[in-house]
């Protein structure tokens, strides 16, 4: 079973730093698509940062110049450098890879907590 865990979410002050890790079950080269996602409490889950299908990357604008996704193949793991924390980027945080077969198949993490304070 595709599995992908998440970590390294927790508390920092407003301006502060984190970097979250995905450690998957499988090589980053199994998956068509892989990336962050974020769920604040009482709102939908967005999309923060990807690697696209065709080897781009997405970035939410709210995070565009102070979140940047990384991967190291040979750990199976995917990585979000978050830096400039605001208050507004509290949620938890999910990792995504996409594979597909004849259609796309998600897989999803648990979610670390990520909080910023003001």
């Amino acid at each position: 079973q595709v599995q992908l865990v998440e970590s390294g979410g927790g508390l920092v002050q407003a301006g502060g730093s984190l970097r979250l890790s995905c450690a998957a079950s499988e090589s980053l080269f199994t998956f068509n698509a892989m990336g962050w996602y974020r769920q604040a409490p009482g709102k939908q889950r967005e999309l923060v940062a990807a690697y696209t299908g065709d080897g781009g990357t997405d970035y939410a604008d709210s995070v565009k110049g102070r979140f940047t996704i990384s991967r190291d193949n040979a750990k199976n793991t995917v990585y979000l450098q978050m830096n400039s924390l605001k208050p507004e980027d509290t949620a938890v945080y999910y990792c995504k890879g996409t594979i597909v077969v004849i259609t796309p198949n998600d897989y999803w993490g648990q979610g670390t907590q990520v909080t910023v304070s003001s």
